[in-house]
């Protein structure tokens, strides 16, 4: 944890929030003696791709098949594509 006066975050404050976002350091912020804030880090950034990466992994086989019999339930297919701008 970092402890800064507010004078030195504004002096300072792309190297303190670089240390927020790749050191994962907390900072408190303190004026005049006393605590009046904290920056702490966001959660780690995961793509859809990075975050489902290993799903087929966990996944049976015929997995993928179910999910397209169910998808064909009778009555739930469009029969025809309409322009939904055109009165």
């Amino acid at each position: 944890m970092i402890v800064i006066s507010v004078t030195d975050f504004s002096r300072n404050i792309k190297r303190v929030l670089d240390s927020v976002e790749t050191g994962q350091e907390e900072v408190v912020l303190v004026r005049n003696k006393r605590r009046i804030g904290t920056l702490i880090p966001g959660e780690p950034f995961v793509t859809a791709m990075e975050a489902m990466g290993d799903l087929y992994r966990t996944l049976p086989e015929d997995a993928a098949d179910n999910w397209l019999d169910d998808s064909r339930i009778p009555g739930s297919q469009v029969t025809e594509l309409r322009d939904p701008r055109a009165g």
